[in-house]
């Protein structure tokens, strides 16, 4: 019989989501196969990303807040059980925005942005792996993730490492 083996240990809870209301936000236009690349794509910039940024600003911290407590909530933690806070690393402005507005202090946020700029899906993984690297994650630790991006789509985590 195939039963899941808990030990404590491992990702704890999971959310993801999606608005495709927004979809118009984050965006790149044409390449698909709706809009195929042609000398008209082409020559009109149609394969490059376009984004509101004021619009993706303020429904991406929303969002993300919103998930972090979601998901936080889901498997019974507070942010104050948390080790580390591993965002995705869009931009300093919605970083300092998120972790503001969840009260988490500096020191149980790692941040890489300096170092890589927005590295779009890698970006928690990528910070996932440097902060384990340098010690800021240890056996037993609990890390929250989330992220942000094109779609409108998010995820967020809380793992036991």
């Amino acid at each position: 019989m195939l039963r899941p083996s808990y030990n404590g240990k491992g990702v704890l809870a999971t959310l993801l989501g999606a608005d495709g209301a927004g979809k118009d936000l984050i965006e790149i236009p044409a390449g698909g196969s709706r809009e195929p690349a042609s000398r008209e794509t082409v020559d009109a910039k149609r394969h490059f990303l376009r984004l509101s940024g004021q619009e993706v600003f303020k429904v991406g911290v929303r969002t993300m807040v919103k998930a972090v407590e979601d998901v936080l909530r889901k498997c019974g933690v507070s942010k104050d059980d948390l080790a580390l806070f591993v965002p995705h690393q869009a931009n300093r402005r919605i970083l300092d925005s998120v972790t503001g507005s969840l009260g988490l202090p500096p020191e149980k946020v790692y941040l890489n942005l300096e170092k890589y700029g927005n590295t779009s899906a890698a970006s928690v993984p990528v910070a996932l792996h440097e902060a384990y690297a340098q010690g800021r994650i240890k056996p037993g630790d609990l890390v929250a993730t989330v992220s942000f991006g094109a779609g409108l789509t998010w995820g967020a985590s809380v793992i036991r490492w």
